[in-house]
């Protein structure tokens, strides 16, 4: 069982190191885009600890193979526990309300015939190449090849001045390249336009075209902008006036013949063929009688709102008309496609290729590539934008995609994801070196490749879980990441795909059938939809009784939780005691990737609470302190625990399992007197009520060795080797 055998330092380590680079680990996620994956490893490790009796760390490198044992997930978002269940052989039944996630889930787990999907794929990208390749290609300023193609076209915000009427630049900065992966500085003239290369970014020098002192910063800050010819102060963004224009100011670019003896990347500024192109795109795009082009407008939401404060109104307003040019012509082709699971397959990924293909993706002038829209958990408005290459750039020597955004690259993650089905991995790190350990006879699918063995139950819907129809006592196990209490709207982000899937596929996906993603169900905080935190409780509730009706005796109902706030987990515990669960343990676990972007030297914590509970069972008499000097001892073990797993925790972490341990606790100390029945404010007032009477964090904080003092304020991970495993045999407690 879990509360015994699950080694928190092993599968910490390997969580932690998963979530550094997590396509390396499951190519599965490659599929489409998700947000805020747990790992697979974790939900790897909590299966085996249950259903396996064999120690951990050898189980996790072992065939295993549980037919027979049905695991459901009831907030299935990306998928991650019912991958790992059905990877091991289980039956499994998963849940989601929003549609994209259903999707993503549904192309995860389906059998796809890989070399038919390979050649329909390059068919295609070879079609939109023959009809609009040369849009793609510039001259190259080095040896004057034409056939050089185009990593990143990049573009820059105008504004007609209010007063003399003349286009501006909005410029934050002039700095396209930082010395990293670049020899030098690449600048903009604020004057002439040219490129410069310069060693000092302190003091660049004058510009190598017209002598021009070169700046780093730009004109265009706070939202205004002075006017280089008339000097007026402009205001923007000016919604009233629909959205900015853009200009076309720089282009990196990649050519093959000069690329063996060349340093670094290449540079350029647009030419009058480049230029020409632009306009060539717009014409193209002029004669096209568009079908497939989504028509949505943009509905309101704490997310989108942000998009009407910069003019949009209708998400076709964020593409360009070269974009819109390939996005149609690629559903076109898409729709061509006769075989079903090939153009699913053909459609999610150019769901996915959306994420490139915008007028809001950025620019990183360090690690010279495109951010995609959702490098951020929101819809950044920048004043730079980065149109990556539609078709992708193809090495064909060594047979890989160069740069980022475009058709190869989806093709080819896509696929890594497909044959990661059929042939599951685990990578061993051993003496410095990563080494790909496959796993014969594990799959994950409906059915595997075609060696004959049996179908595998897999039933998945898109339904509010409470509402899905599971008999009673037929479940071994739930095993979910549900959603927390938050502002971050997964579905007003979801929706910039969702409309062009149901564009393409709403004939045929019961699924698509909603106008938008969102839905009044969506345990998320929302201002606009006047979400609440009883309403959060209150559904949380419904599924958590929804889902211990429908298991075992004794099952497990594990979860993982995060929050940087107490508050968020009052509902955890309402729901818990609610559906009659009691938590038998709960253990810390890395979950988030230190280097993201929310998350890297912030004080956030990258640490989840894995909750364990059932309706009857065990629990260790030591995970039940009566005091938060008690309490304190628990955090410091699974400090250390994760100190041993190579992570060094933040004061962050730290909080995030002292709330996790102060709702297990609550949790038992009410569950004997639970009214379900109080109104939700009441039954959530018992929970604050108790976790304060306790002492709360402040309490438990105190008796932490050498105080808070021990613990750094932000991120910074570390990678440590195995040591030992975690729990020891001691006395038990029945409930």
């Amino acid at each position: 069982m879990i509360e015994r055998t699950f080694d928190i330092p092993f599968i910490a380590r390997l969580a932690l190191r998963e979530k550094q680079i997590q396509q390396n680990y499951r190519p599965i996620i490659a599929v489409h885009k998700w947000f805020a994956r747990r790992p697979g490893t974790l939900f790897r490790g909590l299966l085996l600890s249950e259903f396996v009796e064999k120690p951990l760390q050898k189980s996790f490198y072992e065939s295993n193979s549980l037919p027979g044992i049905r695991v459901a997930d009831p907030f299935m978002g990306g998928g991650t526990p019912l991958l790992e269940a059905n990877r091991i052989g289980c039956d499994v039944v998963g849940c989601d309300i929003n549609p994209m996630a259903y999707w993503i889930v549904k192309q995860e787990l389906e059998h796809l015939d890989l070399d038919k999907y390979s050649a329909s794929a390059w068919e295609l990208r070879a079609e939109i190449e023959r009809r609009i390749g040369p849009l793609y290609r510039t001259k190259c300023a080095i040896c004057g090849n034409g056939e050089a193609h185009v990593k990143y076209f990049l573009w820059v915000k105008i504004l007609p001045c209010e007063k003399c009427g003349k286009l501006i630049d909005l410029f934050p900065g002039y700095l396209i390249s930082k010395d990293r992966r670049h020899p030098k500085n690449v600048l903009v003239c604020g004057k002439c336009g040219a490129l410069s290369e310069t060693d000092n970014r302190e003091s660049p020098g004058a510009c190598s075209a017209c002598g021009q002192e070169l700046r780093i910063s730009g004109p265009a800050t706070r939202n205004h902008c002075a006017c280089p010819y008339c000097k007026t102060l402009n205001r923007y963004p000016r919604p009233e006036k629909g959205p900015l224009g853009h200009r076309l100011f720089a282009l990196e670019y990649y050519c093959p013949s000069c690329k063996p003896g060349h340093k670094g990347r290449f540079f350029k500024s647009p030419d009058k063929e480049d230029l020409r192109k632009v306009r060539d795109a717009a014409r193209g795009w002029q004669k096209m009688d568009p079908s497939s082009i989504p028509e949505d407008a943009i509905l309101p939401g704490d997310e989108s709102d942000r998009l009407f404060r910069w003019g949009y109104t209708h998400y076709h307003e964020m593409f360009n008309d070269r974009q819109k040019l390939a996005l149609e012509l690629s559903c076109r082709l898409i729709l061509s496609q006769p075989d079903q699971r090939v153009q699913n397959a053909l459609a999610t990924n150019l769901s996915d290729l959306l994420r490139y293909q915008n007028l809001l993706c950025r620019y990183d002038t360090m690690a010279l590539k495109s951010l995609d829209i959702f490098s951020v958990h929101g819809f950044p408005v920048g004043l730079i934008q980065c149109e990556s290459n539609f078709l992708g750039i193809r090495d064909e020597k060594r047979n890989v995609s160069i740069g980022s955004g475009g058709w190869s690259n989806i093709i080819d993650k896509f696929t890594k994801a497909k044959e990661y089905c059929d042939t599951p991995f685990e990578i061993v790190h051993h003496s410095g070196k990563k080494i790909r350990q496959d796993i014969p006879g594990e799959w994950i699918g409906d059915h595997d490749n075609g060696s004959g063995r049996p179908k595998r139950s897999v039933d998945i819907a898109c339904i509010d879980a409470a509402e899905k129809k599971i008999a009673g006592g037929s479940l071994d196990a739930v095993f979910t990441d549900p959603p927390y209490f938050g502002n971050v709207q997964y579905a007003e982000l979801m929706d910039f795909c969702y409309i062009w899937l149901r564009t393409l596929l709403g004939r045929t996906v019961a699924a698509f059938e909603p106008q938008s993603t969102r839905n009044a169900k969506e345990l998320t905080g929302n201002e606009n939809m006047k979400r609440d935190i009883v309403h959060f409780a209150e559904g949380l509730s419904s599924v958590y009784r929804k889902m211990a009706d429908a298991l075992k005796p004794g099952a497990p109902f594990v979860f993982t939780y995060h929050h940087n706030a107490q508050q968020a987990y009052y509902p955890v515990a309402v729901a818990l005691l609610d559906a009659r669960l009691t938590c038998s343990a709960s253990f810390p676990c890395p979950a988030e990737m230190g280097a993201s972007i929310h998350i890297s030297h912030t004080k956030s914590s990258i640490v989840d609470t894995v909750f364990v509970s059932r309706t009857i069972g065990r629990i260790s008499r030591k995970l039940i302190p009566d005091s938060p000097q008690g309490l304190a001892d628990i955090v410091s073990k699974d400090l250390e625990c994760l100190r041993e797993s190579g992570l060094n925790p933040t004061k962050g972490d730290a909080r995030c399992i002292i709330f996790g341990h102060l709702t297990r606790l609550a949790v038992w100390s009410l569950r004997s007197d639970w009214d379900e029945r109080l109104n939700t404010l009441d039954r959530l007032k018992r929970v604050e009520n108790w976790i304060e009477q306790f002492g709360g964090i402040q309490g438990v904080e105190a008796f932490l060795e050498g105080g808070s003092k021990i613990l750094p304020p932000i991120q910074k991970v570390l990678i440590a080797e195995d040591r030992s495993p975690y729990g020891e045999d001691e006395d038990q407690v029945s409930f």
